[in-house]
Parts: structure tokens; C-alpha cells; sequence
């Protein structure tokens, strides 16, 4: 079986007002308390277009290799529901802003981040939509409210791959396209992208059919709002469909909703009807036009106007930019890049960290991929989260790398720094008393007591296996408990032994 997955994606672009009307924006906000007459859709009310929004689009356009229309039109689109109070939603189907565009994405092979393959996926247009209200079922009340908040609020409209074009074919290519147009939407300020809170939605388009055959029957799976739960249902809907047609079954051409709890997708209407949205060109809206450099008339003014090659000279450094100058800069390992551009504020820790301490930035990576993070995702906090600061890190890495402290009781460190008692790590060491034993002697006779306590080990030792010595600096180890120099154990060790 060959699957095919398209995706659909509604971005919240980042802005003080919405599309149409000067109402304010604000996540959370008590139910229909943004709501200005024409949101309401109150007879004789007029769209305005709101020209932040007209700029994250074309910049978001350019961003993903689009060709921006310098002519782009506005239609309605028809169709009756509670929280759509005007009976049609303002939208671009016949001339978007910008079309024909690219997204590369990187993904691991069998999950192993030091095996990545880079992919592309298409991008068949970029639209903008104003968004609908929302419905609250109370079901308790056994009734549903309609919150007009969100109605006319504005939106980019994305369509990944067109439904039958198979450049995606599992959840986990999906999930990485998705994040990567996520970082970049966030890199340019277009968006805040946050799935949590309804600014960025997808819908998946799957289908499945045999290698040389036509494609299959496909379904939608509509408003996923996390990474993990789109891969996975879009995994699940391959495999559901898989099996339902090895079993003789047949595919409805639906609309599914993923149940996370369950882990599956659910049905939710069918679609074998196509639905008329008696799209008509928007009578209250002229075309939106572009200038770029050339075609800026001289008199025009610029507040007026969106300039194009303006926005472009002024693109920032793309995610895929900014891990190729940290590789550069730092000489850190690619698959490192990626993690810290994929884990929020982590790319301004790890050089902050960097800039602080005399350790190596080869080394300070491993410290906060390895420890910092697990740490982070063990209870479930994002970097600005963090109880250790990147001050108090590069403190500890500091005492690391003078040799003051091994790298076992750094670790104990770090965990009594986590605790977020506000103790620096120079006075943790000291109350713990973990600094390494610097008396030379001291360590010697403790080496020579490991040897003679090891006779089986020193006999394997001479005849040649090096490996057993690992096992008596272990030894030592445990008996300073972590306060002995690995280095200087072993060339203490060696030394005795060729006595």
C-alpha cells in the first residue's frame, strides 16, 4: 500500500486587530468581548483590510519560496452555521496572495537523530481567510453558546502538498513539515504558531492505494492542534484504511476527528454530497494590490502601500539559516542544531551558556541536550522555566573545566541547583563538600589500596587487558565519592602497577 497525505493548515497571523475590524486580539479573553459590529455582521458594517496582515502574508510567502500575486481577489464563501453570523466567511479561492511555493523539512531515520534526510514538500497556496466564531456545548444545559471572539479574526490559510500529490506519506513527515512551517512562522513574527491555543490548526488529507494504481478514496481528519497527535492520527487513518480495505471494505469519502484519549479517529459527517459554497467575488472589497521596486509609483504614499521587494530585503534568518551558522559558529554536530532551534528559548540558553564559561562549546552541547533538557521534560517545563539559570550553568561548567569539581559531583550539583534553593554552585560544593581531593599523596595511598585489594584484576591487568583498568579508577571513584580526577586516578594507577 502507498499512502498519501496533503495537509490544510490555518495559521493565526500575529496581530493587534483582525483582518476586517479594529478589534483587539487577546487569547483567553471573556466570551464575546471582542466583538465590533462588523465581526457581529450588523447590517451596513464594511470590511477594512487590516495591512499588518497583508505584510506576515506576502513575508510568510516569500519565507516558503511562493510566487506573490501583485493582484490578488477576494470572494465569499457561503455556507450557514451558528457561529458564522454573516452566512459566509471573506476568503481568497480564485486568486490567492501567493502560490507555487516549497517547504524543506529534515527528518531521522529510524528515530536516530545522527541520520537525517532532508525532504521537500509543495505548497499549492497562501491565502487570507478570516476566521469564524466558535460554538461552546454545554452539556450539562444541553445547549450549545456561540463565542464571536475569534469571529473575523485573521488567518493564513495554507494548503501542504495538494490532496493527490504525494510528497508525504506518514504521520511522522507530516509532523516534521508542520514543525518546520511552525519555526518559520515564529522566526518571522507572522505567527505565534502555538497549536495550545488555536493559532496554528491542521487538517490531514489521507489516502491510501496500490503502488500503479489510481488514489484511493481519501478522508479528512480536521482541527488537530498538536505535533504528536498529528502523527499520530494520521498513522492511525493509513492503517485504519489499510485494513478496512484487505477486509473488503470500502472508504467513505468523510470528515474524521482525532480522539486523543482513545488514539484513534472517529467519525464526524460524511462528504459524499460536495458541499456549494456559492463562492462569489466580495462586492465590498477591490482587488489587493502589490508594488514591488519597479512598480511603486513615484508620488505613492508608502503608508499606503505593500512593497514587496521591501519585505524582502528585510527577511531575518530562516531556521534552516540559523542551524547552519550554528554548526559553523560553534561546531556543534547538525542533529544538535535541531534540537536546539526545535525546543523554545533553547538556542539563546546554550549561547548564553557559551558566552559565560571557558568550557568548549562541543562540551557545554552535551550538558544541555543531556542533562538540562531531560531534566526540562522530566517535569514538563520549557527553558524560560528553568530553575538553573544559564548564569548558574556556566558557573558550574566553570568549576568543571578549572578541574575543581569532577563531572559526577557536577551532576549532583546541577540536581541540588534544580531544587531552586539559591545557592550558587561554588557554595553547594562546598556545603557538599564535592571539590576533588588535591592532595596527590592522599590519592596515592588510596590507589594502592584499591590494587592490593584487587589481586584477580592487577594479574588481568599485566597480562595485558587494559579494559579491567576502567573497573579500579571506578573503584577509587567510589571510594572519594566523585572527588578524585579520573585522569590523574588512571595515571596514578598505571604507574603503580608497572612498579
Amino acid at each position: 500500500w502507498v499512502p498519501v497525505v496533503g495537509l490544510e493548515i490555518h495559521a493565526q497571523i500575529s496581530s493587534n486587530s483582525k483582518l476586517f475590524s479594529g478589534s483587539q486580539v487577546q487569547f483567553a479573553a471573556a466570551p464575546n468581548s471582542l466583538v465590533s459590529f462588523f465581526d457581529a455582521s450588523l447590517p451596513g458594517t464594511l470590511p477594512v483590510l487590516n495591512r499588518r496582515c497583508v505584510e506576515a502574508a506576502v513575508m510568510t510567502g516569500l519565507a516558503l519560496n511562493c510566487s506573490i500575486n501583485k493582484r490578488s481577489l477576494f470572494d465569499r464563501k457561503h455556507y450557514f452555521y451558528a457561529d458564522l453570523p454573516a452566512g459566509y466567511q471573506i476568503t481568497q479561492q480564485r486568486v490567492p496572495i501567493a502560490v507555487n511555493g516549497s517547504l524543506s523539512y529534515s527528518l531521522c531515520i529510524d528515530n536516530k537523530m545522527s541520520q537525517m534526510v532532508t525532504k521537500t514538500v509543495r505548497i499549492k497556496q497562501i491565502q487570507l481567510e478570516q476566521d469564524s466564531g466558535k460554538s461552546l456545548h454545554d452539556d450539562t444545559r444541553n445547549q450549545t453558546l456561540v463565542d464571536l471572539n475569534r469571529a473575523g479574526r485573521l488567518g493564513l490559510f495554507s494548503c501542504f502538498s495538494p490532496p493527490f500529490c504525494p510528497d508525504m506519506c506518514c504521520g511522522e513527515e507530516a509532523a516534521a513539515a508542520v514543525r518546520e512551517l511552525q519555526l518559520i512562522l515564529q522566526t518571522l513574527g507572522s505567527s505565534q504558531a502555538v497549536m495550545a491555543e488555536g493559532q496554528l490548526r491542521v487538517d490531514a488529507n489521507v489516502s491510501v492505494h496500490h503502488p500503479g494504481e489510481h488514489y484511493g478514496v481519501r478522508t479528512e481528519v480536521k482541527n488537530i492542534n498538536s505535533l504528536r497527535f498529528l502523527a499520530k492520527a494520521v498513522d492511525y487513518e493509513i492503517q485504519r484504511q489499510i485494513e478496512e480495505l484487505e477486509n473488503g471494505g470500502t472508504i467513505l469519502n468523510e470528515t474524521r476527528a482525532f480522539d486523543s484519549k482513545l488514539g484513534c479517529t472517529v467519525p464526524m459527517r460524511d462528504k459524499e454530497g460536495k458541499q456549494d459554497y456559492r463562492f462569489m467575488p466580495e462586492p465590498n472589497l477591490p482587488p489587493l494590490i502589490l508594488y514591488d521596486a519597479k512598480s511603486l509609483p513615484a508620488n505613492m504614499n508608502h503608508q499606503q502601500v505593500v512593497n514587496v521587494d521591501w519585505i524582502h530585503e528585510r527577511l531575518p534568518d530562516l531556521p534552516s539559516v540559523k542551524r547552519a551558522k550554528l554548526v559553523e559558529r560553534y561546531g556543534i554536530l547538525p542533529e544538535h542544531s535541531f534540537t536546539l532551534l526545535n525546543e523554545d528559548g533553547l538556542t539563546e540558553f546554550f549561547e548564553n551558556v557559551v558566552k559565560q564559561t571557558q568550557m568548549k562549546p562541543k562540551k557545554v552541547i552535551g550538558w544541555i541536550l543531556n542533562d538540562l533538557l531531560s531534566y526540562l521534560k522530566q517535569h514538563s517545563l520549557i527553558v524560560k522555566e528553568s530553575p538553573v539559570s544559564s548564569f548558574l550553568l556556566a558557573d558550574l561548567l566553570n568549576l568543571l573545566e578549572k578541574k575543581e569539581i569532577s563531572s559526577t559531583a557536577a551532576k549532583q550539583v546541577l540536581a541540588e541547583l534544580w531544587k531552586g534553593e539559591g545557592k550558587t554552585p561554588f557554595e553547594i560544593v562546598k556545603e557538599k563538600k564535592l571539590e576533588l581531593i588535591q592532595d596527590q599523596k592522599e590519592l596515592e595511598q588510596i590507589c594502592q589500596a584499591v590494587i592490593d585489594g584487587q589481586e584477580n584484576e592487577v594479574m588481568a591487568i599485566k597480562a595485558g587487558n587494559q579494559k579491567v583498568l576502567n573497573k579500579l579508577i571506578g573503584l577509587v571513584q567510589r571510594e572519594t565519592q566523585g572527588r578524585s580526577n579520573p585522569v590523574l586516578v588512571k595515571q596514578l594507577l598505571e604507574k603503580k602497577l608497572s612498579e
